[in-house]
């Protein structure tokens, strides 16, 4: 009997007790659990006749949307491991994914080909699945890409509606989601049916999903916040509405019309709804509880959004390799007005099952209460490792289970964990990571960059934003100085535009230690006075 809480299990669970219910709401698209499970049980019989077997890679890139579904359940139903990719990689990026993944099928939506064409031509990929109306000639400039392009509606077609009936093992790899490192190498975190199924549970009875749950997805489905809010919310067979794009008045919009009760999304968009025109007369009497995570919510931010919103509260921290949120800072913890109003910059308690060490990184030993260190976590929701990255994973995880998380912070004496800075230089900037070392790399990869260290400097918009400082190298003869506006633009050639620098400042050396390495807090220093900067 398959676990109801796999991601397959979900699917056939539901669909046996609630066929006709609707599941999914995309713009004009409204489909039934039946529906669902005939529409996945084509895909995953397209993906068998492809030779596409238990525990193959299927990369996946586009919007939030339907198809995504159709693809994560359609091979879940036939074994394989559904590896959602950002849209938002630059060609060389999202190449790179594709060909660690080892993903011998892409499916790629039209607007995507063209960034995508160098990832399809690889050599892993047998099939490029393209979603949308039409392939167009996009292809036409690699003729090994255009070999293997297929549109969606033909790949389906003819496929019969039949679950091909694979059970998943707790140990099996469910979804690969990547996340970049410190070396910005790209390494896919293997999440397992265990992990997925314990994420599941522990939802469920922490937030109380229920039949009538009418969520909103709204955070990007390549993300764990996106695809991980997206399976909880469906665990308990209620509807889930996809916002395609975090559109301000589209998500009021939606709210509104489809009734919804529950969202998750980051504190940067709720600042964005709450400028949008209209947000004062929106009806918003269906909401029940609004999640958020990424940062923390300041207290001017929480107090005008209970008053617009009037519904619950709740933060939610984890990482993409903890499958999700470990920690939750509960609605009855949000009280501005109270004694105790310090906890709004709490990321929350452990979860009952996960247990949580602060240790100091330099003597492996257990600090007390009170004093920062780096968090480490150990739970069933800890990821099986990275793929293909042995080494890397060793870093992280421990033999005893224990999952170094690179973020630090203290516990206070009642157990709420309070995250105080980056044991890594991680830049978070509207809710994605950002590793300095990744932009960086590209930065020196420019004849007319000597050395270069990248920060994250406040921004009242996104939280904070990326900074370039560039000692740079004379040009060569017969060429002029680079400037800063030409450096941001060759990052835009090479990297997703939010990794880019926002600004670049030309210096004529950079502070290091003795040992070389860069003092990058003293860098920030000067932008950073007078902000707390906190990771979450």
């Amino acid at each position: 009997m398959d676990d109801p809480y796999t991601i397959s299990g979900l699917l056939r669970t539901q669909a046996s007790r609630r066929p006709d219910a609707c599941m999914l709401v995309d713009g004009e698209l409204h489909r039934s659990w039946s529906e669902q499970l005939e529409r996945s049980s084509q895909v995953a019989q397209a993906l068998v006749a492809e030779g596409v077997g238990v525990g193959d890679r299927v990369a996946f890139v586009d919007r939030n949307g339907a198809a995504f579904f159709d693809l994560a359940f359609g091979a879940a139903l036939a074994g394989a491991v559904m590896v959602p990719v950002s849209w938002r990689l630059a060609p060389p990026e999202l190449a790179a994914v594709v060909d660690d993944a080892e993903a011998s099928l892409l499916v790629v939506h039209a607007d995507y080909l063209a960034q995508a064409s160098a990832a399809g031509s690889g050599p892993s990929v047998r099939r490029v699945v393209v979603l949308g109306d039409s392939t167009g000639d996009r292809g036409s400039g690699r003729p090994e890409l255009s070999r293997r392009l297929v549109r969606f509606t033909d790949w389906v077609a003819d496929r019969p509606a039949r679950d091909p009936g694979h059970v998943a093992s707790p140990g099996e790899v469910a979804l690969q989601l990547y996340t970049s490192g410190t070396t910005g190498l790209p390494k896919g975190a293997m999440l397992t049916n265990a992990n997925v199924s314990f994420a599941v549970e522990a939802a469920d009875r922490r937030f109380g999903a229920a039949d009538d749950t009418v969520s909103l997805v709204a955070m990007p489905l390549f993300h764990i916040g996106g695809a991980g809010w997206a399976l909880c919310a469906m665990s308990r067979g209620g509807r889930s509405v996809i916002l395609r794009d975090v559109d301000p008045a589209e998500l009021i919009r939606l709210v509104v019309t489809e009734g919804v009760t529950d969202t998750f999304v980051v504190p940067a968009a709720l600042m964005f709804v709450l400028a949008t025109p209209g947000v004062e007369t929106a009806d918003f009497s269906s909401l029940r509880t609004i999640f958020y995570g990424a940062s923390p919510i300041s207290e001017d931010l929480l107090v005008r959004c209970l008053r617009t919103f009037r519904c619950r509260f709740a933060q939610l921290y984890g990482l993409t390799e903890t499958t999700g949120a470990i920690c939750a800072l509960a609605p009855e913890d949000h009280d501005p007005e109270g004694p105790r109003r310090h906890l709004l910059r709490a990321a929350g308690r452990p979860y009952p099952e996960v247990e949580l060490r602060i240790v100091d990184p330099d003597t492996g030993k257990d600090v007390a209460a009170g004093e920062v260190g780096e968090v480490w976590t150990r739970s069933p929701l800890n990821m099986l490792g990275y793929f293909r990255h042995p080494d890397e994973t060793a870093r992280v995880l421990t033999p005893d289970g224990w999952l170094r998380t690179g973020d630090a912070g203290y516990l206070d004496e009642e157990g709420y964990l309070f995250l105080h800075d980056r044991i890594k230089d991680m830049i978070v900037t509207g809710g994605e990571n950002v590793f300095p070392a990744e932009v960086e790399n590209v930065l020196l990869s420019h004849d007319q960059v000597a050395d270069a260290a990248v920060i994250g400097v406040p921004d009242d918009r996104w939280g904070e934003t990326v900074k370039a400082l560039v000692v740079a190298a004379p040009p060569p003869p017969g060429e002029q100085a680079v400037t800063p506006a030409d450096l941001v633009a060759y990052c835009r050639e090479r990297l997703a535009h939010y990794k880019c620098p926002t600004s670049v400042e030309l210096v004529d050396a950079l502070p290091r230690t003795p040992t070389g390495k860069i003092l990058k807090r003293e860098l920030r220093a000067p932008y950073w006075h007078g902000h707390e900067r906190r990771i979450h």
